[in-house]
């Protein structure tokens, strides 16, 4: 949309809404944030009959024993029982190359030597000696609806590097990516890049750690799953990533390998859609695209991307959040557009799950409006949300499917970002994560009134 029209929309919505109140000027130097309550305590803004409450907190002790971590990035809920669910938080850790430096700053706290002990079997990257230089992982909180209550906090993958976001599978699991291609040497014993999948529970317990390197390696943000036809969907964070298809060979059972493929449009060979120089591609415009088969995924040499192009697939700018609806795959270009304020793209497979047609669905002409859009979810009303990541106070966006856009959140405690986005199942209560210090949220209101 263009500013002026933007404006117009803006208002019929905002007019229609009796329950929005008046603006507050944001502390930031940002324009106005409407319908946004200011927090007396700090964290999180929100709109009129809207609360929050923090499940959990960087450095609280776990019921394994373990702290908190921190960097707390994508995350998602499964149900396990009639009252209680799981939320599977990644947390985007890098490695230590000093243990010395570990030692000094020790993310899991004092039990975390024996615990290694007891569970190096489930990490993927730890030496002989149960030593590892890779912090990154998932922790799980089992968290009672009911009662709203946490029940139990516990690490569930170990031994990976920087996980970044992921996916839920259709059949409750969550797959966690590593968004990085960090090689083995100095302390890492394993290649990384790959995705690894962890199996809820409501009771403690460490996912052994599996590479799925048929899926490839590159520099993870996310995945999702066309429940169609049990292809999967991945993006790649960087500012010429690729845009990738997973057809496993067993359903339900990625581990047993498949064919990796990247999207091409059918007829611009290699288009780069960044829009940054040249507007290439037009907002609402849908593209045939076509499927190239690509080879040697593991790519040692981080080149993935570089073939991938050379063979005509496109190029997009830093894809990250990524989400199913219906069949439709939407993802997220945090980078994207001349002002590189961000793009949201629409996947549409044909019937029989081949080809189909890709949309941009939206471009962000205005960092005041949408800045840097990263994860993204559908809510059960069909509209899309969006964790921003951009320079100065982060929010939560929202966009009806006519394209109007109204503020969900903003993050009243700091400059960081949100992420991990997920609805309870029952669509009453939002999840979501302040990137640091790692705060998990439980966000509930009158979902109906936006």
């Amino acid at each position: 949309m263009h500013r002026k029209e933007f404006i117009k929309k803006f208002s019929l919505l905002t007019t229609a809404l009796a329950t929005i109140p008046d603006l507050y000027a944001d502390t930031n130097n940002k324009k106005n944030i409407p319908g946004l309550i200011k927090d007396p305590n700090g964290i999180l803004d929100l709109p009129k009959g809207f609360t929050y409450s923090i499940l959990s907190k960087e450095g609280q002790v776990m019921d394994d024993g373990l702290f908190v971590p921190p960097s707390a990035d994508g995350m998602t809920c499964i149900q396990l029982s009639k009252h209680k669910l799981v939320l599977i938080r990644n947390h985007e850790i890098g490695h230590v190359p000093m243990l010395t430096t570990f030692f000094k700053n020790n993310y899991y706290g004092p039990d975390y030597e024996s615990y290694k002990e007891k569970n190096a079997d489930k990490f993927y990257d730890i030496n002989d000696n149960n030593d590892t230089y890779c912090f990154g992982g998932t922790t799980n909180i089992v968290y009672d609806i009911k009662k709203e209550k946490v029940e139990s906090q516990y690490l569930s993958l170990a031994g990976t590097l920087i996980n970044c976001s992921g996916g839920i599978t259709p059949w409750g699991t969550w797959i966690s990516c590593e968004e990085t291609v960090q090689k083995e040497g100095e302390g890492i014993t394993q290649n990384h890049g790959y995705n690894f999948e962890v199996v809820p529970s409501l009771e403690p317990h460490l996912t052994k750690a599996i590479a799925l390197k048929d899926m490839g390696r590159f520099r993870h943000e996310g995945v999702a799953f066309d429940q169609g036809n049990d292809y999967v969907y991945q993006t790649e964070d960087r500012s010429d990533g690729l845009f990738y298809r997973f057809i496993p060979k067993v359903n339900k059972k990625l581990s047993k390998g498949g064919k990796l493929q990247v999207l091409s449009f059918k007829d611009w060979r290699g288009i780069d859609t960044s829009n940054w120089k040249k507007e290439n591609i037009k907002v609402g415009n849908r593209y045939k695209v076509r499927w190239i088969d690509i080879n040697n995924v593991n790519s040692p040499d981080d080149d993935l991307r570089y073939r991938g192009r050379n063979m005509g697939a496109a190029i997009f700018a830093r894809g990250e959040g990524i989400f199913c609806s219906n069949n439709i795959i939407y993802f997220t270009a945090t980078t994207g557009g001349k002002e590189k304020s961000g793009q949201i793209w629409r996947y549409t497979p044909d019937r029989n799950g081949s080809d189909g047609f890709i949309e941009l669905f939206y471009e962000s002409k205005d960092s005041n409006v949408l800045n840097m859009p990263d994860n993204i979810i559908i809510s059960p009303t069909g509209h899309i949300f969006l964790c921003e990541d951009g320079k100065g106070r982060d929010r939560l966006v929202c966009i009806k499917p006519n394209g109007s856009i109204y503020y969900l959140a903003n993050n009243a405690l700091n400059n960081e970002e949100f992420a991990g986005m997920a609805f309870s199942p029952d669509g009453s209560i939002l999840f979501v994560n302040i990137y640091s210090p790692t705060m998990t949220l439980a966000i509930k209101g009158p979902w109906h009134t936006i």
